[in-house]
């Protein structure tokens, strides 16, 4: 029976694989996040995930699948990471906010056998002007400290300031379901092959 392996410590990404109605199981490991300068959007967030995926390579046996994934905040050129404490994230919100930026999810697939798919996807995010009293409150109430941009789609956030998007909602959570699944049904995992 194929296994598929989630190297992720993110609820959100563990309740979306469920969501999927595929089991999996969770291992995770220490991964150092640091990527080539000149890399930019959808080449960090690829790279991150095919790097994340390389700390697991020796440990994947015939017929492991090892899901990885990288979730980064693109305004302009300027990638937001995770905030370093309520006040980095404070600021990171005040350059959102009445603006539209991008987030890319790399994904990285490896197999087993030693089969690796690389991809990613993106999607525009459109925040309406917030004041920094609603800032502070989110990032007090909410403390969004893990998140890529200091922010959770699916927080009080997303429902107060988020106006548009132009792509999967499901990316900007963190992982693109729609492309892993197809991905994953190439594979050989998907509800019918359970």
């Amino acid at each position: 029976m194929p296994r598929l392996i989630l190297a992720s410590n993110s609820p959100r990404r563990r309740q979306l694989l469920a969501d999927l109605g595929l089991p999996y199981e969770v291992r995770l490991k220490d991964v150092d996040e640091s990527y080539p300068a000149h890399l930019k959007g959808a080449e960090v967030a690829e790279f991150l995930a095919a790097h994340k995926a390389s700390a697991y390579r020796d440990e994947l046996v015939p017929g492991d699948v090892l899901l990885t994934a990288d979730t980064i905040v693109c305004l302009d050129e300027y990638i937001l990471n995770k905030p370093t404490d309520e006040e980095d994230a404070v600021r990171m919100l005040l350059q959102l906010q009445g603006r539209a930026h991008d987030v890319f999810t790399g994904v990285c697939l490896l197999t087993g056998e030693g089969k690796r798919v690389v991809f990613s996807d993106q999607t525009r995010v459109y925040f309406r002007t917030l004041s920094e009293t609603d800032i502070r409150y989110y990032v007090q109430h909410y403390r969004p400290l893990d998140k890529a941009g200091a922010y959770g789609a699916q927080d009080w956030i997303g429902l107060v300031a988020v106006t548009r998007l132009e792509g999967s909602y499901f990316n900007v959570m963190g992982l693109p379901v729609h492309r892993v699944y197809t991905e994953l049904e190439k594979l050989g995992f998907g509800v019918v092959n359970q």
